[in-house]
């Protein structure tokens, strides 16, 4: 009975084993343009960047209601009255004056109060469009959010794939140099090769092992930033699918750089930013001006709170009221002048962003270029360096070279392998960077207000 309860203990264990297996979540499969549309629907900052078109709108909505009437409700319970005291002259010669007590104040009050704007200046007008310009600045702060997420999230992606392709490199090197240890290991089994080629062997695959862990661990750093990035748990399993390729970009300088003032959405910002300037002069001016409104109440009152003795009585006035400022201490001037030094501000600002944005422009494409002719050198520097350990390894089996010739040459083609692979990260980083510098939006239509 022993060996069938052993084999059904193994069998429960087993079928735990797989059922937790089973209840493992499959990996995430991120491509890159899954990659930037996920970030652009959970990254939280993103995310906080668009409450900033909703606390606009409500802005636009505020300065839109300052053109309907106004109606205000009011009651009031008096507490406590002093009450009027009267003294009237005796008729009778002789006699005492007369004293009577008056109570002009109602104990109970109800009132309503309407009033309807007709005339201010032109400051309702003027603050409701700042507040239109304030939302289209708000949805070029939230491009801008677009943007820069994008990037961040291309740069990171990239620098997975480099990481993980840095890897590929890591234990291709260590794979070469057992392969080398194992033949000097044999060469020197039959006395064909010495005790101190076969130590710096030994030593060459014990130096690059460090290497390949730093390397799994940069990989592991590169795939926990990414996650950050697209606003996933730091514990959540992913399998990201892409290559570094060269990205088809034929770059114009003079139309990039033209692009780029046109659709930087900073530069558009300020725009909307020197209107709302020049709508602040305006609402600073139409305080020294007359406003005009209808002004109308509604009073309802007691002295007892009971509606069935019919002791209610009410009234009701309706003004025309006119406004004029006289005197306010040269406030207006002082408020018009920090309006009109506001909008010079933000029109040097423009001027200075300008040219910032030419030198980011100039930048992007000389780092593109850059990354174009490294990437074409190191090409042709994997494919001699491959050679190269093809020719050491054959020599030291013919007796032709040293053990220091061959991991010489190992260590030669890891570097070119990750001086390639470095390239591809650099033009890839490097052609997103132009599409940030010169503005491009293509993810503007997955966003809506």
């Amino acid at each position: 009975m022993k060996p069938v309860r052993y084999a059904a203990c193994f069998l429960l264990l087993a079928g735990l084993a797989g059922a937790g297996r089973a209840q493992e979540p499959a990996p995430l499969v991120l491509t890159l343009e899954d990659s930037i549309r996920l970030a652009l629907a959970q990254n939280p900052f993103h995310r906080a960047s668009r409450e900033k078109i909703s606390a606009a709108k409500s802005q636009v909505n505020e300065a839109a209601s300052r053109f309907f009437p106004t109606l205000d409700g009011q009651g009031l319970y008096t507490l406590d009255e002093k009450v009027f005291s009267l003294e009237f002259p005796s008729m009778i010669p002789g006699e005492p004056p007369t004293r009577m007590s008056l109570d002009f104040t109602k104990d109970y009050q109800f009132s309503l109060s309407l009033a309807v704007p007709l005339y201010a200046g032109g400051r309702l007008v003027s603050g409701f469009k700042s507040a239109r310009y304030g939302l289209d600045a708000a949805r070029e702060t939230v491009r801008q959010s677009r943007q820069e997420t994008v990037f961040n999230v291309k740069k990171a992606f990239y620098g997975y794939l480099f990481a993980r392709k840095f890897v590929d490199v890591s234990e291709e090197a260590v794979r070469l140099a057992e392969k080398h240890f194992i033949n000097v290991k044999n060469l020197y089994e039959v006395g064909m090769a010495s005790k101190f080629d076969l130590l710096r062997s030994e030593v060459q695959v014990a130096n690059l092992k460090p290497q390949l862990i730093r390397a799994r661990n940069g990989l592991q750093t590169a795939g926990l930033g990414l996650k950050m990035l697209l606003g996933l748990e730091m514990d959540s399993p992913i399998e990201v699918r892409g290559e570094l390729v060269v990205p088809p970009v034929q770059p114009d300088a003079a139309a990039s750089e033209v692009r780029a003032l046109a659709a930087r959405p900073e530069l558009v910002q300020l725009q909307h930013q020197s209107r709302i300037a020049g709508e602040m002069v305006k609402i600073a001016r139409a305080a020294a001006l007359p406003s005009l409104a209808i002004a109308g109440n509604f009073n309802f009152w007691a002295d007892q709170f009971n509606f069935r003795k019919r002791n209610w009585q009410d009234y009701y006035s309706v003004n025309l009221v006119l406004t004029i400022p006289l005197l306010n201490g040269f406030q207006v001037h002082s408020q018009v002048g920090q309006s009109q030094a506001l909008l010079k501000e933000i029109e040097w600002n423009r001027k200075g962003l300008a040219e910032t944005v030419k030198f980011e422009v100039q930048q992007a494409l000389l780092n593109l270029q850059q990354a174009k002719e490294s990437l074409l050198s190191q090409e042709k520097s994997v494919e001699q360096a491959e050679e190269a350990v093809r020719i050491a390894e054959l020599n030291y089996s013919e007796g032709l070279a040293t053990t220091l010739d061959v991991s010489s040459v190992q260590v030669a083609l890891a570097q070119a392998r990750t001086n390639y692979a470095q390239a591809l990260y650099d033009y890839a980083v490097s052609a997103a960077e132009l599409d940030k510098a010169t503005g491009a939006d293509p993810y503007a239509a997955d966003e809506t207000d």
